[in-house]
């Protein structure tokens, strides 16, 4: 099958054009957690042609998940996502390098995936860990897209660590403050997970293609109310992640 052919519908896009296709081809996207948020991002991102998927999860599919995670089915239960996800993304677009991490998130870790990745997705579903990714992103100075979703209310956050005046998911909420609910505990719309985790596809890629805006920022949607709100992130000059 023709590459022309896969990836026609963006190519001839203004936005894109064969100098973004093959900045997208060239590029290294890391995707933190493959459930809600990660399955639909990274589908979206293996579909666009993103030259290389970093896939990380140490989770193994269960039943609850599959009425949000459509990569998943009842005969991968036990399975572990990253290892699914990956062949059935392989399979979705074989043009494309997909490794895969099933370790817990480390330093030594961040150490392996971030330096070199020109952007990374932080599709997890609770506090520390978003904070331990952001920190490492602030390190090697990678750009950050960060999804939530519980119940019916999502956010999404584009943080420029790449561009030395920009604010961070630190400078934003701190770390001492109540933590987040679960969605074990709040439940969550399995539509939601797909809009934003389609989202931070969309932001990832305008980001490999240099059309991203150059500030950090937060936004929140709720489909209930057909609202979305958005503000932009000030670098807190106390924040660690910039000293």
């Amino acid at each position: 099958m023709s590459a022309d052919a896969r990836y026609a519908r963006q190519v001839v896009m203004p936005a894109i054009g064969e100098a973004g296709q093959a900045l997208i081809a060239d590029s290294r996207v890391v995707v933190i957690g493959l459930g809600g948020l990660g399955t639909p991002a990274a589908t979206y991102l293996a579909g666009a042609g993103v030259g290389e998927l970093r896939l990380v999860d140490h989770d193994r599919v269960s039943l609850s998940n599959l009425h949000r995670q459509y990569l998943y089915r009842e005969s991968d239960l036990g399975q572990p996502k990253v290892e699914v996800a990956a062949q059935q993304l392989r399979a979705y677009n074989p043009d494309i390098l997909i490794t895969t991490q099933t370790r817990r998130l480390t330093d030594a870790l961040f150490a392996e995936l971030v330096p070199d990745a020109q952007v990374v997705l932080d599709c997890t579903d609770n506090f520390p860990t978003r904070f331990a990714i952001n920190a490492a992103c602030a390190q090697y100075r990678k750009p950050l897209v960060m999804g939530a979703g519980i119940g019916a209310t999502g956010q999404l956050g584009v943080f420029r660590h790449d561009r030395p005046s920009a604010g961070c998911y630190r400078c934003l909420f701190d770390p001492s403050g109540d933590a987040a609910e679960a969605c074990e505990d709040a439940g969550v719309f399995g539509p939601l997970v797909g809009m934003i985790g389609a989202w931070q596809a969309f932001e990832a890629l305008r980001l490999l293609i240099g059309d991203a805006p150059t500030e950090s920022h937060w936004l929140h949607f709720s489909p209930e109310t057909r609202t979305i709100r958005g503000h932009q992130i000030p670098q807190d000059p106390a924040c660690p992640c910039h000293v």
